[in-house]
């Protein structure tokens, strides 16, 4: 059974662009347009690892973060942040409880290892 990424990105281009390379890695792919939804797919469906925009509407990426690591179990989940904020959002987002982080544009050579670090173990 493959296992399962939820994407939270509020760009549907972009989105829909992670969902591609993520499948063509061989995984389910789950997606949230925001911090809200990010949530409720998490609780509903327990992904394997979820990709997280930092940059949000309604709640941002970190907030949600923070959040999902206060559910039971939830430190088993591997979350990396996305940004085009760069490596300064780094120490942020690790405080906030992501495992990595990635910069945007997401492309297929910097995605395909982190994705396979954290799920092929």
């Amino acid at each position: 059974m493959p296992k399962t990424v939820l994407i939270v990105e509020d760009y549907e281009d972009a989105r829909s662009f992670m969902k591609y390379l993520v499948e063509s890695y061989g995984y389910d792919v789950i997606e949230a347009s925001d911090g809200i939804e990010a949530l409720d797919k998490f609780k509903q469906f327990h992904p394997d690892l979820i990709l997280m925009d930092i940059s949000l509407p309604m709640v941002d990426g970190l907030t949600t973060t923070k959040t999902i690591r206060e559910f039971e179990d939830s430190t088993k989940v591997p979350i990396i942040a996305v940004t085009a904020f760069g490596k300064s959002y780094y120490t942020q987002a690790i405080e906030a409880g992501c495992n990595d982080l990635i910069d945007k544009p997401v492309d297929f050579e910097m995605l395909a290892p982190v994705i396979h670090k954290y799920l092929c173990h």
